[in-house]
């Protein structure tokens, strides 16, 4: 079986994009194999502060070869009103299949890179708004309100991670300004300088993946089939998670801070722990599946949250119609802050509508090495 089928005929593909398959005739652009999503070029700084120019083909490079035998590059744009990226519009993706979102819904989203820097959106529907209050939105022309349903990020807080992301909302998470709900693989991608010789950028290429388990309510990261174990130790102390540290908190003694919403808590199975560990005097750490507690006879404190799988029990966010949710990007994703995110080059991007197996996992990152 050649490498494309070995995507393609995985169950549940519903888009894969190689930068190989081309619409015919007209603009050529790149097309997904399964269902034919034309990817167009854009510049979101234009569309929405209306500063900068138009996006092109021609601002994303092709490397003349890759996993599948081909690959663009996210360059590292030094003008700030011009933040390009390749993208499926809402449009013409709203009800098919691959807007994947509501209840008991599952997804992957695989993407083949070389990471020259940044730890920003790798592919996915992650429209994170423009309606920060910041001095980069100010003279914005075109606010709108926050339209993500799944996406796959190179590392966010943990940079070089496979970091995996979903919203059940479209917006944020525990009265945070950002969406939350994330999981970071244990290991971490390299940096690759774009213009390395051609054996160097060979031998360079990640398999960076994201699934999503509804019956197990569980988001994952994988680097090159390998989810791992992380943990984050503290999370009070963290600058983000510090927020869902509070919702933990706020889940477990209801009324605690009595404006704090339902819907907003984080309580992970605790029913039984996996693991006690003695501590000083009469205190335990109970390990459960996703958190670890200081327990005492009067107490329970949070001490630490599992990043990596994240309990995740809610759905994906549902736009209410066509124009309201977010296109499918690649290489950057709408949002407030402008900044460049990452770069480097991207061989391939697949999405199905069912998490993947470790082993399947693993037979696509055996993909990575150039074709």
């Amino acid at each position: 079986m050649d490498r494309v089928a070995t995507v393609t005929h995985l169950k549940g593909c519903v888009a894969f994009w190689d930068f190989v398959k081309r619409e015919q005739g007209g603009t050529q652009r790149f097309v997904s194999h399964v269902h034919p999503y034309a990817l167009d070029a854009g510049n979101y700084i234009k569309d929405y502060w209306g500063e900068g120019r138009d996006a092109t083909y021609a601002d994303f490079p092709l490397l003349g070869r890759g996993p599948f035998g081909e690959a663009v590059r996210i360059r590292k744009e030094d003008d700030p009103s011009f933040r390009p990226f390749l993208f499926v519009p809402r449009a013409r993706l709203h009800d098919t299949p691959l807007d994947i979102k509501g209840a008991g819904k599952s997804v992957t989203v695989v993407v083949w890179a070389i990471r020259e820097s940044g730890n920003h959106a790798l592919a996915g529907i992650w429209h994170e708004g423009t309606d920060l209050k910041q001095d980069t939105t100010t003279g914005i022309q075109r606010v709108e309100k926050g339209q993500r349903q799944y996406a796959l990020f190179a590392g966010l807080n943990k940079e070089g991670s496979a970091c995996g992301h979903v919203s059940e909302n479209g917006g944020s998470s525990f009265l945070c300004r950002y969406a939350l709900h994330k999981c970071n693989s244990a290991a971490v991608s390299p940096t690759v300088p774009a213009d390395s010789p051609a054996d160097v950028l060979d031998r360079s290429w990640q398999c960076f993946a994201m699934t999503f388990d509804h019956k197990k309510h569980e988001l994952t990261g994988w680097l090159n089939g390998v989810s791992g174990e992380r943990w984050l130790e503290n999370p009070q102390k963290d600058t983000l998670l510090s927020f869902a540290a509070n919702a933990w908190k706020q889940g477990h003694a209801p009324g605690t801070d009595p404006s704090f919403p339902p819907d907003q808590y984080y309580t992970p199975p605790e029913k039984k722990p996996r693991r006690v560990t003695p501590l000083e005097g009469s205190a335990e750490l109970h390990e459960f599946g996703y958190t670890r507690v200081k327990v005492t006879r009067q107490t329970r404190e949070l001490a630490a949250l599992r990043l990596n799988p994240w309990w995740y029990p809610h759905g994906i966010y549902t736009p209410k119609d066509a124009t309201s949710g977010g296109p499918f990007t690649i290489g950057r994703v709408i949002h407030s802050s402008r900044g460049v995110g990452f770069t480097g080059w991207i061989g391939g991007v697949a999405v199905f509508n069912r998490a993947l197996s470790e082993r399947e996992l693993l037979t696509l990152s055996a993909l990575r090495a150039s074709s």
